[in-house]
């Protein structure tokens, strides 16, 4: 069998599995562990009482400096319609391998645990290390952990090279993608007598109004020759929800926001501020009605960004690989900030393209597949080297 028909095969496989976002993952997680145990692959399997599971395996030396090959193993829910077909069956046409994650992104798991028997074969000088991981599109929570159990068994890589569909070009840098929900709680009562009441709607629309300043404020804070479209940290107001009708002091409201932060000083900038801003201005009036007014932010994800470096050997290892002769950057977010943020070098290159992911029929050419393939196949060699 081909590395390509082997791919093809695992992400029939691997797309049967429905492993939507908070659901558990560990059929998936242990299907692949036995691809690449039998393959030869040292296991480690780390799994939460949910039955969600991060899987990181490695091929070749115990040493520090390998290459991480890095893909999430959720998707996002199917939808109610659109699709031609199960999405959850893979289904080939013209081309084009259908199936809800065929692109985003078990497409690119595939083509990695394919590979695993060509590495075992390899006499590699560097480990090449699969970690695939859970929840990435509800805040990258699998990744998160799986960075601090490295750090707790002492696995060192260099470079990280995450999976997520770029239609195979080089993505050095993206913003990080912070989102919170922030509920405010005060005090019912007639709509007659406001000041008997603390109306938790008139307080989320100070804090909206404060939240609007700061996206202001952060476009005179953009670095220089920041390469993001647009340049700056931007915040966002995505959903309010309060009251229970017009003549009820509103003792609820709950709104959905979310920050895209250029730089991790941006994000402790506006987090600081909206803290004092709630602590001075906002809670003292709403306390003094009543006692047991409050304002809490709660953390719904919070995917690290990748920050351009001057200096990324994975960015170099994908360029030499592929023959490309730049890198890009991308609004989305992904887990390579994680891994950055554990001290490698990490760039993002995958098989497929975004504009498929999230949609019905989602799709991954074969094409593309055969290009990633070619990659990982030339990856093993440069190991060797």
């Amino acid at each position: 069998m081909t590395p390509l028909e082997s791919t093809r095969e695992i992400l029939a496989a691997l797309v049967g599995y429905p492993t939507i976002s908070l659901l558990p993952n560990r059929d998936l997680i242990a299907h692949a562990a036995q691809l690449l145990e039998d393959a030869g692959a040292r296991i480690h399997i780390f799994e939460n009482e949910a039955g969600q599971a991060n899987l990181f395996a490695t091929i070749g030396p115990e040493a520090d400096g390998g290459v991480v090959l890095s893909g999430h193993s959720d998707v996002v829910p199917p939808g109610d319609g659109g699709w031609s077909g199960d999405p959850f069956i893979l289904r080939e046409q013209d081309g084009l391998l259908y199936g809800r994650g065929s692109c985003d992104m078990k497409g690119f798991i595939a083509a990695a645990v394919a590979m695993a028997p060509h590495y075992a074969a390899l006499p590699l000088r560097r480990p090449v290390h699969f970690a695939f991981t859970y929840d990435e599109e509800v805040g990258c929570l699998g990744a998160q952990r799986l960075v601090q159990d490295l750090k707790h068994i002492g696995v060192r890589p260099s470079a990280a090279i995450i999976g997520e569909p770029t239609e195979m070009r080089i993505i050095e840098a993206h913003k990080a993608v912070y989102e919170y929900a922030t509920e405010f709680t005060g005090l019912e009562g007639h709509a007659s007598e406001p000041d008997a009441g603390v109306n938790a709607i008139h307080s989320a629309t100070r804090y909206m109004a404060k939240l609007l300043e700061l996206e202001a404020e952060m476009k005179g804070r953009t670095p220089a020759g920041s390469p993001f479209s647009p340049p700056w940290t931007t915040l966002q107001i995505g959903r309010i929800e309060g009251g229970v009708m017009r003549n009820v002091i509103a003792r609820q409201c709950c709104i959905d926001w979310e920050m895209r932060p250029v730089t991790r000083a941006d994000a402790d900038h506006v987090r600081s501020a909206l803290h004092v801003f709630c602590e001075e201005v906002l809670l003292p009036p709403m306390r003094a009605v009543h006692r047991n007014a409050s304002i809490v932010t709660r953390t719904i994800g919070e995917v690290e960004g990748l920050e351009p470096a001057a200096l990324n050997e994975a960015r170099d290892i994908v360029a030499e690989l592929t023959g490309a002769n730049g890198a890009d950057v991308v609004a989305f977010g992904t887990e390579a900030g994680l891994f950055q943020s554990l001290g490698m070098s990490a760039v993002v290159c995958g098989p497929g393209s975004i504009a498929q992911a999230h949609k019905p029929d989602e799709y991954v050419s074969i094409d593309q597949l055969g290009a990633c393939l070619t990659m990982l196949g030339k990856l093993g060699d440069r190991l060797c080297r």
